[in-house]
């Protein structure tokens, strides 16, 4: 048994504070517990507004890195981490990035993705090994997602990528949280309290998103893979992706559905091959 109290735990963490006005949550019926959430989530997308000016910095930072070559990776233990993961996955499919652009990295490996093993995010040196593992050096970046910004893990790869002269990037919820200090751009979506104490899947979980939705988005239209607002640059992989850029080629082209499928069919399903389209 540790009997050892972990650094910092001393210190107020706000996402950890128990709402004194959800304190009677289990006395609610269905509805009312998920219009309590509710009440609670409208809050988040306030909190990411607060931040636009350092994610707009972050994403500045992303285009110069990714547009001479770098990569991006995202590193953090269990939700921080799936949701790091979901992100990365989404781009090749929606912007026709290479795989190895944008990845994500969770504390635990892939086992971690679907069960949860809370005790490797306690180890700084697996965030250091596993980005060492996929190569990182110097001209990619590191973006560290950690709802309570201390995480060991993510401490960890923060101080190797800054070892090796990579940029950092950390998304955390609580102002506290240290590892700001390793990051050329801190964003904090200041979250508060969640509706159940503690459970930062639910509004930290969800600023995070927000901020790697924009972060990921916003980098990938700079860097041209977007043409007006429509993803002229995705894989098309099944017939929804299929319909969706027969839908793309009719609207930029002006051209009728016969014609659009046509076109696709001729360039063999890729986009970046058709006259006029990017």
């Amino acid at each position: 048994m540790n009997e050892k109290k972990p650094a910092g735990m001393s210190e107020a963490m706000q996402t950890e504070a128990i709402a004194e006005d959800n304190a009677s949550l289990d006395t609610l019926s269905s509805l009312e517990i998920i219009t309590r959430i509710n009440e609670n989530d409208q809050t988040v997308a306030q909190a990411v507004q607060r931040v636009l000016p350092q994610i707009a910095e972050a994403v500045e930072l992303l285009v110069e890195a990714l547009g001479n070559g770098g990569r991006l990776f995202y590193t953090g233990a269990g939700t921080s981490g799936r949701l790091g993961v979901v992100d990365a996955s989404e781009c090749p499919p929606t912007f026709g990035t290479p795989h190895e652009m944008v990845q994500g990295i969770i504390a635990g490996g892939r086992v971690a993705l679907f069960h949860a093993r809370e005790g490797c995010e306690d180890k700084d040196w697996m965030g250091a090994r596993d980005l060492v593992r996929r190569g990182l050096r110097s001209g990619d970046v590191v973006c560290g997602l950690s709802t309570s910004g201390r995480t060991p893990y993510v401490l960890g790869a923060l101080r190797k990528a800054r070892e090796v002269g990579a940029k950092t990037i950390a998304v955390y919820c609580n102002p506290e949280g240290s590892v700001g200090q390793l990051a050329d751009v801190a964003i904090v979506p200041v979250t508060g309290p969640e509706v159940v104490a503690g459970s930062t899947r639910m509004k930290a979980g969800t600023a995070e998103k927000m901020v790697l939705n924009m972060l990921s988005t916003a980098t990938m239209v700079r860097l041209g893979r977007v043409s007006g607002n429509m993803m002229t640059n995705m894989k098309i992989s099944c017939e929804k992706l299929r319909y969706r850029a027969t839908r793309i080629i009719m609207q930029r082209l002006g051209v009728d559905e016969d014609e659009a499928w046509r076109l696709l069919a001729e360039s063999k399903d890729d986009l970046a091959a058709i006259p006029g389209l990017q």
